[in-house]
């Protein structure tokens, strides 16, 4: 495989996919990008002001549009956990990219998501993180190259898996 290929990370909001990857960029001597962060600075407002204003629909429009705009070689990406529900996206990515799924358990992500309201979570009102996690965990196998358990682990033995079979499989 060609030696430009973009480490990718997808997951559950919470899963540690924006921590991993400064941790991964740095390891691998790659640049990174957070897509949630790219989205903010073009709409010039936060992930949760875009969910109220556009819906989840349209939220998802956005962040299909911003991830199909990417012309990215040899990048560590994290991306926004809804990123799934756009196959064009996840298509887009899968061009140049290979993909990693941080499975982080439920009991992780209601310990580390306290700011639910304000993360910027697309999710429908009245929805749990459990069903949410029901929902996305089929997406994220099916576009999965790689999936990473993430359960009792520590950050530096996650990326170090990582950077493990990134290094084999590009």
């Amino acid at each position: 495989m060609a030696s430009g290929r973009n480490l990718v990370l997808i997951g559950m909001p919470g899963a540690g996919k924006s921590t991993v990857g400064v941790l991964l960029a740095k390891a691998l001597k790659m640049p990174f990008t957070d897509t949630d962060i790219l989205i903010q600075r073009r709409q010039d407002c936060y992930l949760q002001e875009l969910i109220e204003e556009h819906g989840i629909e349209g939220f998802i429009r956005i962040e299909e549009e911003t991830v199909k705009s990417l012309d990215l070689n040899n990048h560590v990406i994290a991306t926004g956990g809804s990123v799934v529900y756009s196959e064009a996206a996840m298509a887009h990515l899968k061009t140049r990219g290979i993909i990693f799924f941080l499975n982080a358990r439920l009991y992780q992500l209601e310990r580390r998501l306290k700011n639910m309201k304000s993360r910027g979570i697309a999710m429908t009102p009245g929805q749990t993180l459990a069903s949410l996690y029901r929902e996305r965990l089929p997406l994220y196998r099916k576009y999965a190259d790689v999936e990473i358990d993430c359960s009792r682990k520590h950050i530096e033995t996650i990326v170090s898996e990582i950077s493990e079979k990134f290094t084999e499989l590009r």
